[in-house]
């Protein structure tokens, strides 16, 4: 299928666009969502300009909306990407993993434009999938943390296995979803398989209010 990815450039939309490039599909754009608000309810906010890097390691092309983050109204926004590319794909690949507040809005807006709607890594165990990232070569940075558990020193951290072991005991204390899917931490892909060469970090800042937190990249070269 000819394919246009909703793309964060966090973990999950990434590997969907891996998988999928995997099974075979064609993946024409990879469409990305600004949303000027950081309470946004479907789309992810630190960072977001780096999707565009990581578009250029990919070499595939990237479309953008700003939208308000509005709740329901940013759906309209998003309507509006879609609908840029929907004469030119047969679908609308997405990263969701366990949210059906937005799989079923993605999927509203897909049959409206007479879309498929394709979801690889749908309820996927998540510390399953923690470990085919690990093994499939992902480099994956923290770059937002909004949970119980989750301190500023996740801010900035590379995902490792023993980050994987600390995760898996957050979940057990606290009930966090292990693969963020309710909004515990934001995640940045630094380095994959579909990428020539890595992102590489070369100065950020910590934003800590003492219950949430943001890690800010300046700057970065690859």
């Amino acid at each position: 299928m000819r394919l246009a990815a909703l793309t964060s450039g966090g973990k999950d939309s990434l590997y969907a666009v891996y998988l999928a490039r995997k099974e075979g599909h064609d993946i024409r754009y990879l469409l990305s969502m600004i949303p000027e608000s950081h309470e946004s309810y479907m789309f992810h906010h630190p960072n977001i300009e780096l999707t565009e890097i990581q578009a250029e390691l990919m070499g595939i092309p990237l479309l953008v909306e700003k939208t308000s983050g509005e709740k329901e109204k940013e759906l309209k926004d998003l309507e509006r990407l879609i609908l840029r590319v929907k004469d030119e794909v047969d679908g609308i690949l997405t990263g969701v993993i366990a949210s059906n507040y937005q799989r079923e809005r993605i999927d509203r807006i897909c049959k409206k434009f007479s879309l498929e709607c394709i979801s690889p890594l749908w309820h996927i165990n998540p510390e399953k999938y923690w470990h085919e990232l690990m093994r499939s070569g992902f480099r994956i940075m923290i770059t937002s943390v909004s949970a119980e558990g989750l301190d500023k020193g996740w801010l900035g951290r590379i995902i490792d296995e023993k980050a994987i072991d600390e995760l898996k005991e957050l979940n057990r204390r606290f009930k966090i979803h292990l693969s963020f899917e309710g909004g515990e931490a934001e995640t940045l892909v630094l380095d994959c398989p579909m990428f020539g060469k890595g992102i590489k970090i070369v100065e950020a800042k910590r934003e800590w209010d003492g219950q949430r937190g943001t890690y800010v990249i300046k700057r970065w070269v690859y």
